[in-house]
């Protein structure tokens, strides 16, 4: 599968947005490359807030929360970020061996950003939002160019700090190689982030056999709150093997299954429709029809940079060590999301101020009932905690 040209995709049919929401293509290949596709709520000139989502979602994934906070006097983005959607760029469609990796570092990363955020005629952004992979977005973007991103919001998967350089370290101390750890257990298992990165992963996601409607339903299901499997999150020990082995297998894999594979088993005997309420079959034909057509190369071309430890992405990271997050910033979440503690002590970090300025700290939100997919399972709550971190500031 390959993603189609720009001029193709401006052909494409419209999505099923509610009212109040349209959508857009934003040239910036003169500068990042990229052609952008977007969702947008509200009237330009209006204080900007942009929308970051994560995997295997697209900036339809906002379609709830664009137009209400619109309606508090905002100017509204989601975009496909790159490698996703109908967003389009000049590796689009390339086999896994011919990507070149430093178009998906960090830094790179927030580039884009700030080439969209020009392109729309602005030079600041009043908050930017991130849920999922997009919360690395919206935590990296407010890292960098805290002049430009003002305020910031992760959501579902909170922030890391870059790490240090080695120089100085302890020698004898090396780094968990967490793969190691996990594959002698027994039984074996792997991680979700190590097998998205390999050779055939972009192959099983594309084709599972139980079809990728059946397939995207299920993993959407076993990763919201109506999933049993997600009632008992908590954080975990350590950074170990042992620790992370008492995680769901969306996470922790069995070593020697695809990712198809711990779908299916553990869709057994669920009921696949109890996700229709808030993902109708209507939404779910969005995501099916999008990742049919483009394949999942580009999308996961972001967990091959970073989990294969591409040299230029640390690199690009080493000039942040120790740089604090220094806007105001807030985390969101359901509280059945295992993402919240898939890096132990993450969410705990923000109330450091080594990692974020005194006073920029807003606490956190954990709503009720909602696992992952926070945003589109329960958006009124969401849409709640964002008004009042908005108004906050």
């Amino acid at each position: 599968m390959s993603r189609n040209s720009a001029e193709a995709i401006q052909k494409l049919d419209p999505w099923p947005l509610p009212q109040g929401v349209s959508e857009d293509y934003i040239d910036c290949s003169d500068s990042c490359g990229l052609n952008w596709h977007i969702l947008k709520a509200g009237q330009p000139g209006k204080p900007l807030i942009l929308f970051c989502h994560g995997f295997p979602e697209l900036s339809f994934s906002w379609r709830k929360i664009l137009p209400k906070i619109a309606e508090k006097g905002f100017h509204c983005v989601a975009m496909d970020q790159r490698g996703y959607g109908r967003t389009t760029c000049s590796d689009d469609g390339l086999p896994f061996d011919k990507v070149d990796l430093t178009q998906y570092t960090m830094t790179n990363l927030v580039r884009d950003l700030v080439c969209l955020v020009y392109k729309l005629g602005y030079t600041q952004v009043h908050c930017i939002i991130g849920h999922d992979f997009g919360g690395m977005s919206s935590a990296m973007a407010a890292l960098m160019r805290s002049d430009i991103f003002l305020s910031t919001v992760q959501m579902s998967h909170p922030y890391k700090p870059p790490p240090p350089p080695a120089f100085g370290a302890d020698p004898v101390k090396k780094p968990v190689d967490i793969q190691s750890e996990l594959a002698a257990l027994k039984p074996p298992l792997k991680h979700y982030k190590y097998y998205n990165s390999t050779p055939p992963a972009a192959s099983h996601w594309d084709s599972p056999s139980q079809g990728l409607e059946t397939y995207l339903r299920g993993y959407f299901h076993l990763k919201s709150g109506d999933w049993a499997g997600n009632a008992n999150t908590r954080p975990l020990t350590s950074w170990s093997g042992e620790a992370l082995r008492d995680m769901p297998q969306y996470y922790i894999m069995p070593l020697n299954e695809t990712f198809p594979e711990v779908i299916h088993s553990n869709m057994t005997n669920e009921d696949i429709h109890k996700t229709d309420p808030w993902l109708t079959p209507q939404d779910l034909q969005v995501y099916v029809s999008e990742w049919s057509r483009t394949g999942f190369q580009g999308a996961l071309n972001w967990y091959r940079a970073q989990t294969q430890s591409t040299p230029q992405s640390a690199k690009d990271l080493f000039l942040y060590a120790g740089k604090r997050i220094e806007v105001p910033v807030t985390f969101i979440s359901g509280q059945r999301d295992w993402g919240n503690y898939q890096q132990p002590g993450a969410v705990e970090g923000y109330e450091s101020e080594q990692n974020v300025a005194r006073g920029c700290w807003r606490g956190k939100t954990l709503v009720e009932g909602a696992g992952h997919w926070v945003q589109q399972e329960k958006p009124e709550e969401v849409i709640e905690a964002l008004s009042k971190f908005l108004d906050s500031l």
